[in-house]
């Protein structure tokens, strides 16, 4: 018992360690790549919509930020599963919407599961897409209003400034690499081996 209990901590402590160990150079460009890919999306839509009609931003970018600017290299994070996560979920989280109306709690539910599920079957698994099916169903009056327009805006347009700002921010320095691929250089494949062990 004494040794099950040793060589479970033993297995956290590994798994807690090697999941925080962040290359203190991609704090730097995780921040820039957030701040100006959240900061696009904001500054369109203080500048091109007025403060009621703010639809452009919405919290589920937050949670995708997250991961095309932190966790580059997650398979949930891929450009596939970004753009294709966020409009599966917005289709589907519209199109229940407009099924079941009256019933939040319902419809609700339904968007958000069958959002995972459609994902899973595209391949496009995108966590924070859950976030965009639920949206559309307990969004204001005015995303509700947008009916399939929300998939195209704010969704997919603001899914593209977050893409393009990735694309850009994690191929600055050499040891990040968006989408991911292996490094070609021995010596940094080595490095993220060694990270990763």
């Amino acid at each position: 018992m004494k040794n099950k209990i040793k060589r479970n901590f033993r297995v956290a402590r590994y798994v807690i360690y090697r999941e925080t160990i962040i290359d203190k150079s991609d704090i730097l460009w995780t921040f820039l790549g957030g701040f100006f890919g959240i900061g696009i999306i904001g500054f369109i839509s203080s500048n091109y919509f007025t403060l009621n009609d703010n639809l452009f931003l919405i919290g589920s970018f937050g949670a995708s930020a997250v991961l095309v600017y932190g966790a580059t290299n997650s398979p949930l994070a891929q450009p596939r599963n970004l753009v294709g996560g966020h409009v599966v979920s917005a289709f589907v989280g519209v199109t229940i919407h407009l099924l079941i109306p009256g019933e939040i709690w319902l419809s609700s539910a339904l968007a958000v599961s069958t959002a995972i599920v459609m994902m899973q079957i595209t391949k496009t698994l995108h966590p924070p897409g859950g976030a965009t099916a639920l949206i559309a169903n307990i969004g204001s009056e005015k995303i509700k209003a947008l009916g399939y327009l929300y998939v195209l805006s704010p969704v997919l347009s603001g899914v593209l400034i977050l893409l393009v700002v990735a694309l850009i921010f994690n191929n600055i320095p050499e040891n990040r690499f968006y989408p991911y691929k292996a490094p070609k250089n021995k010596f940094l494949r080595k490095l993220i081996n060694r990270a990763e062990e």
